[in-house]
């Protein structure tokens, strides 16, 4: 009998094992110091005090975040793909819909937009399986008419893709590097050196054309809409080239419309009418592909016989092109993109991140759906439509799709702009059950635990070459502002029944999982210690109250082995994953400043909306430059102060409370009284404050440019801090006398 040969590789994975041991090592043994420390506190040293208690709960609250971090680098992975290995016949690929999202047409310009689409629509697949939707929530008449300029110049700049292998599918991208050495070798000679320029024209010219749309707001043949509206823009099946469809959907103030996890069930209905594809790839609209061969990367996973049934996503990393070498707000995610999701990859895959990511249209229709089901049990889960009630089998059925939009007649277009109104989710399990999920406004990581906890899972592929890339937050008020918005909807998911360690663990997922899970909803937490810490032993410190053990005793030993561990182990993950130890400092810079600011208002903001006190708010990051000097500060490596007060006072009110109390207690309490041996301790943790954040003290003081720290900001924020050291002072030094 004659032996079948193998099936062609797809993808390869390699665990780092030594990775792991260091790890699994390293926390044991930092487990037995925090147990130590805990023994400490609660039975050696316990006071029943209302200071010392807020010492041991932020030391409890920081060690049991440190161990739910640690689980993310127990099983680190990396992955290779092969997709020369795919079919060679493109029958054999799966159609693909492309999601790309934008809401406000002030923060997310035309041009960034139109830019995203054009390289989702060069991608290396068959044109004819591929369609592109924009959701446009902003209901903005320039963006329609962007897009359909869009089509125009794609009708060139696809084909020129496509014949001389351009990796550098986003026109601006392609553009604004030609010449540079970065420049990839494209064969082609002087056919190819002529098309390029002649598509660069054609390029300006239609910039030109963006620039007026934008000056005039739109033009005289179109109206601006309210109520849902869509328009196929282009059909790939007649140009070779992907369709292309541009969705509004209806918005009320009556009805809630959930922000971007609304936007994407609307087109998740709406693409299931028109060509519901089977896969889906999902891009914030400042989120351009870089890489052709992303599609048939994500293949490699998906069509892979050994994983596809349970494969949900394939999520690729954020990568950004106008991050600086230095990155002083870390605005890469290094953290999250370079240690953390590799980690979780080696558990049952990383969590779903809200943009460039391969999802199974099935995976969102919920794993209670089968096929057995009649209609009146579908329109319970997906609403009264027959018609797109009968996509919905075909894709559980798993039924051949007609690829592409082949056509679109009227009544096809009405029934879509009925699954596009703001009332056709009542009575249904859109946001609940079905699709992206509602509960917090971080729809991505919440859909992605959702879909671990059903028992999906998910890969992490992270290729040489970028991917995708994008544009992220260079100042320090968006970066705070998103992280402020993130952490909220983080802390509504933990305050929630979903919490993770409860929810997960009653649904059976890995213990591990949950964990990684845990810690990413319970990271604004770090806002309790980061203050406690950063007041408590200062304020103590001043009245010659100390409250860590002596230089002397063994005890002490404890708190320093601790101290240099967490240190020590955090650069090593930092220079494992390719960083530097400047990468380090500024990481551990930029954790304090979120946690004494987006930490502590996305919490603060999450117990708001618990109570009912504040409604879910979601504010789009600013995707344009406003301020060039701020941008080459940025490029620099200079802080740029040029915030809002409500992130600028704390901080340096924390700043000038450590830097009193680092002055004084060395000049009064160590110098003059000779108590260096049991204050030591508080002297280290101011001095460990002051240079972390040097460069507000430097912004405070040094500095005069305009990005420095205003000076009514720093006066109002010594203000704060003597308040606080005369409410302190009388606050520690009459517990202390109890």
């Amino acid at each position: 009998m004659e032996t079948l040969p193998p099936p062609p590789l797809l993808q390869k994975l390699k665990v780092h094992k030594l990775s792991s041991i260091i790890t699994k090592t390293h926390t044991f043994i930092h487990s037995i110091a925090i147990f130590f420390m805990l023994y400490y506190r609660l039975i050696i040293n316990f006071k029943c005090i209302p200071y010392w208690f807020l010492i041991f709960l932020s030391e409890f609250v920081l060690s049991s975040l440190w161990l739910l971090n640690s689980v993310h680098l127990f099983s680190p992975v990396t992955r290779t793909t092969y997709p020369e290995n795919l079919v060679d016949d493109n029958n054999e690929l799966p159609e693909i819909d492309v999601f790309v999202c934008t809401a406000d047409p002030v923060k997310e310009p035309a041009t960034v937009v139109v830019n995203t689409v054009l390289s989702a629509m060069a991608v290396d697949y068959d044109p004819e399986k591929v369609t592109v939707y924009l959701s446009d929530d902003g209901c903005c008449i320039t963006t329609l008419c962007a897009l359909r300029e869009a089509w125009r110049f794609g009708e060139v700049w696809v084909p020129f893709c496509r014949e001389f292998g351009v990796k550098k599918i986003c026109p601006e991208a392609f553009y604004r590097t030609v010449g540079d050495d970065e420049e990839e070798e494209i064969k082609g000679g002087n056919e190819y050196l002529q098309q390029r320029e002649n598509v660069q024209k054609k390029y300006e010219e239609f910039k030109e054309r963006l620039k007026k749309i934008q000056e005039n707001g739109g033009t005289k043949d179109t109206v601006v809409h309210f109520g849902p509206y869509i328009e196929i823009i282009g059909c790939g099946a007649k140009d070779k080239i992907p369709s292309l469809v541009y969705v509004s959907r209806e918005k009320k103030p009556s009805h809630p419309h959930h922000f971007k996890a609304g936007a994407l069930n609307v087109l998740l209905r709406v693409s299931g009418m028109i060509s519901n594809s089977p896969y889906i790839l999902m891009l914030d609209c400042d989120m351009h592909l870089n890489d052709p061969s992303s599609a048939r990367q994500a293949m490699c996973f998906h069509l892979d016989p050994k994983m596809s049934p349970s494969l949900a996503f394939v999520q690729f990393p954020q990568r950004f092109h106008n991050v600086s070498k230095n990155d002083i707000y870390d605005s890469a995610l290094r953290a999250c993109f370079v240690v953390k999701w590799p980690g979780m990859d080696g558990l049952i895959g990383p969590m779903l991140s809200g943009t460039c990511f391969y999802m199974k249209r099935k995976a969102l229709y919920g794993t209670d759906i089968h096929k057995d089901m009649d209609l009146s049990e579908l329109k319970k889960y997906f609403g009264s439509s027959n018609k797109f009630l009968s996509t919905v089998i075909t894709s559980i059925n798993h039924m051949q799709n007609d690829a592409g939009v082949k056509e679109f007649a009227d009544d096809k277009i009405q029934e879509a702009k009925f699954l596009a109104s703001c009332t056709y989710e009542q009575d249904s399990q859109w946001g609940e059950e079905i699709g992206f999920l509602y509960h917090s406004v971080v729809e991505d990581y919440f859909t992605g635990f959702i879909l671990h906890c059903k028992g999906w899972k998910s890969v992490f592929c992270n290729p040489s070459r970028p991917a995708f890339l994008g544009s992220t937050t260079t100042n320090l008020n968006d970066t705070l502002v998103q992280g402020t918005r993130w952490n909220s909807g983080l802390m509504e998911v933990l305050f929630s029944r979903f919490c993770p360690l409860v929810y997960g663990l009653k649904s059976r997922m890995p213990l591990l999982e949950c964990m990684c899970y845990a810690y990413l909803a319970a990271q604004p937490l770090y806002c309790f210690p980061a203050w406690v810490l950063a007041i408590i032993p200062q304020l103590c410190l001043l009245n010659g109250i100390p409250i860590y053990p002596k230089v002397s005793s063994p005890w002490f030993a404890v708190y320093s082995f601790l101290f240099v561990s967490t240190l020590s182990k955090y650069l090593w993950d930092v220079v494992n994953t390719g960083g530097t130890t400047r990468t380090w400092w500024n990481e551990w810079r930029v954790w304090m400043i979120k946690s004494i600011t987006a930490y502590f208002y996305g919490t603060l903001d999450a117990i708001l909306k618990l109570y009912g006190f504040r409604k879910a708010s979601f504010l789009p990051t600013n995707k344009a430059v406003d301020d060039e000097q701020q941008s080459m500060r940025y490029q620099m490596g200079i802080y740029d102060f040029q915030a809002s007060k409500m992130f600028i006072v704390p901080l340096v009110t924390i700043v000038i409370l450590n830097m009193i109390s680092f002055v004084w207690s060395v000049t009064g309490k160590v110098i003059y009284e000779g108590r260096f041996s049991e204050l030591f301790g508080q002297v280290l943790v101011a001095f460990f404050i002051l240079m972390v954040n040097y460069p507000i003290l430097e912004g405070m003081i040094f500095r005069t440019d305009k990005g420095s720290i205003p000076i009514s900001v720093t006066l109002l924020s010594m203000l704060f801090s003597f308040g606080l050291l005369l409410f302190g002072s009388v606050f520690v030094t009459h517990a202390d006398k109890q």
